[in-house]
């Protein structure tokens, strides 16, 4: 036990593989390893080298064996098709060793790849503990990727089987899969052996004779398989992120690291025990699926829920609060985006009235930065710690977090808080030189990163050093902007090409934001730089108004203007905001400001494929157009 959080960091940093090693004790080890900390490689750094575990085991086997076997493992609860399923921890295993017995006799070994093109459905779960416990590296891309982008990501994984289904469900309707996989595989060079479709009631798949094969014919007969051993450092699963070239970079998690940082947030950060209801409201697809959907609350022996629907529509506003209230949620994780959907549609929050969400201890929110306006809305609405975290794809676990589970420290609207431990953050400025508190520059974590972070990208070494270690020598470069308050307290201001040079002023849009996020009429908002001749860049903003806003939308336009002069000062030049019915988004809730400032700009731009809708790009474009956008 910690005795505060300033003792866990110290202790964190004074002694890592000390402390490391301590929080290892609480994963089942096959064999335990040689060195906890494997320098020799610098800046290539590998945990618990020598180390041989199975993430399976330690994730279901595990609790099967030590008395949670009739616990929930999965809730599966998907309003889009009016279906609830409780797995518990021995029926997961059953399925996941029946099916780790399917890849097998495809042939699929140690080592090799595995792709999963998934819809929020346990079989997601399933493929991907079906891998792990056979110690095949799965890649998961999020399903209803475009073909191109699932192509390419085939193309660097070369996958000997893809896991698939026949449809996702989205609110207006099912998503054909097939159509996309069959695309996608077209234009890879490289060629899966095999296919498994699950065919959903929604839709139902053709299967290519000779290579795909229905998932429910695949199982009949399957012999279970067993858990293999692997060691600490094999990937235990590569993600892909999208690169600044536009070619996808493969992430890879390795299997010691990361079993024993995700077990270790589970209690220390999120602040839950073994057998509570943990909900992470993500999709598999992204970091925050793999990571606290899937791996770290089974590893930790907590019931996780998927969900597959949204945070309004799904019938309601209410969606949420009701399956708080249903699956007696402790903990909910998720993105500041929902919050800020559902404020828009029931600004007064009266669906929660509808509900027992008592339950409830923590509200945890990443993936965009949370602006105070919406930490204070959810916070007067729930009467509970409103925890704002910050983390990336690259580091799988929270970078910067208010650690309940060891000291519940002060929240300051704005921050999320202070550096978890094991990361050890800097603010850097353009010569690695570290600045004094208050001062804004790129925010750094000197190397070694902890446990549970990228080790480096599918095979690709030199990629990982130039992309990460190579701006900033004996740092990760985060490639976000930002502070340290004189409490040491962190403020990420976004990324570092969000910060805009007006006439010679650098200015952060992140900054604009908060202030424009505080007017009462605004449900969310963002302002991005454009070209201008005279200054440089000016900023451009975008609001979206909550239902039911009390004033006209030119009133509402000068009260955000004059609120940025009054805040920031006049040279911030914020003059143009528009009212828009929505901003684009990729569909984990991020908002895509550098294709905004494109359209803006007049410049070319690809369609993100991971847009969640595309048409709401020409109704940003219209709008620009509408107020002389772009100047060219």
């Amino acid at each position: 036990m910690f005795k505060s959080y300033e003792d866990a960091y110290r202790r964190s940093l004074e002694d890592r593989e000390g402390f490391w090693s301590i929080a290892a004790g609480a994963i089942h080890w096959e064999k335990k390893w040689d060195k906890v900390l494997d320098d020799s490689k610098a800046p290539i750094y590998r945990w618990f080298a020598g180390g041989r575990l199975n993430t399976c085991y330690n994730a279901i086997d595990y609790h099967v064996e030590n008395g949670r076997k009739d616990q929930a493992a999965i809730i599966y609860d998907s309003p889009v098709t009016n279906t609830v399923r409780t797995i518990t921890y021995g029926e997961l295993k059953d399925e996941v060793s029946r099916f780790a017995g399917v890849l097998k006799s495809l042939g699929v070994e140690k080592g090799d790849r595995v792709v999963i093109y998934m819809p929020m459905i346990p079989e997601a779960a399933v493929s991907m503990f079906a891998c792990a416990r056979i110690g095949a590296i799965h890649s998961l891309v999020f399903g209803g990727f475009a073909p191109n982008e699932l192509a390419v990501r085939i193309e660097d994984a070369k996958p000997r089987v893809v896991l698939s289904a026949s449809c996702g469900i989205e609110p207006k309707g099912a998503i054909p899969y097939k159509p996309l996989l069959d695309k996608a595989i077209e234009l890879s060079s490289h060629k899966p052996e095999k296919c498994v479709i699950y065919q959903r009631p929604q839709v139902k798949a053709d299967l290519v004779p000779g290579r795909d094969i229905d998932w429910a014919d695949a199982l009949k007969g399957a012999t279970p398989a067993g858990c293999v051993t692997v060691e600490a450092t094999d990937p235990l699963y590569i993600l892909y992120t999208s690169g600044t070239t536009g070619i996808p970079k493969g992430v890879v998690r390795d299997n010691g690291g990361h079993a024993v940082a995700l077990k270790w947030t589970m209690k220390h950060i999120y602040g839950v025990e073994p057998g509570d209801v943990y909900w992470a409201a993500s999709d598999v697809g992204w970091v925050v699926g793999h990571s606290y959907i899937i791996y770290a609350p089974l590893l930790y022996g907590c019931t996780t829920i998927m969900y597959e629907g949204k945070p309004v529509g799904t019938p309601d506003p209410g969606a949420f609060w009701r399956v708080i209230s249903q699956h007696k949620v402790k903990v909910l994780f998720t993105a500041p985006t929902a919050f800020r959907a559902i404020k828009k549609e029931d600004p007064n929050g009266t669906y929660v009235g509808k509900y027992d969400i008592s339950g409830l201890k923590y509200l945890f929110l990443a993936g965009e930065r949370l602006d105070p306006d919406t930490y204070h809305w959810a916070s007067d609405l729930l009467k509970l710690p409103v925890v704002d975290h910050w983390w990336q794809t690259e580091t799988g676990w929270a970078i910067a977090a208010n650690c309940m589970g060891i000291e519940e420290l002060p929240i300051k609207a704005g921050s999320p808080t202070k550096p978890a431990p094991g990361y050890d953050v800097r603010i850097l400025d353009e010569n690695a030189q570290e600045k004094p508190n208050g001062e804004e520059g790129v925010i750094g974590i000197r190397l070694p990163l902890p446990p549970g972070c990228l080790p480096t990208l599918w095979q690709k070494d030199d990629a990982y050093i130039k992309s990460y270690l190579s701006d900033y020598p004996g740092y990760y470069a985060t490639g976000d902007g930002g502070y340290k308050d004189k409490d040491g307290y962190i403020y990420i201001m976004g990324r570092v090409d969000d910060v805009i040079n007006v006439a010679g002023h650098r200015l952060s849009t992140g900054g604009m934001e908060e202030v424009v996020a505080k007017h009462p009429d605004v449900a969310e908002c963002a302002v991005v730089g454009v070209e201008d001749q005279l200054k440089g860049q000016v900023p451009v903003g975008f609001v979206v108004l909550k239902a039911g806003a009390a004033k006209g939308e030119q009133d509402i336009q000068k009260e955000v203007v004059s609120m940025v002069r009054s805040e920031i000062g006049a040279l911030a030049c914020l003059k143009d905001i528009m009212v828009v019915k929505r901003l684009p988004k990729t569909r984990s809730g991020k908002i895509l400001r550098a294709t905004m400032r494109k359209i803006a700009d007049g410049q070319e731009f690809a369609v993100p494929s991971t847009i969640e809708d595309p048409a709401v790009l020409g109704e940003i474009g219209e709008a620009l157009k509408a107020i002389g956008y772009p100047k060219k």
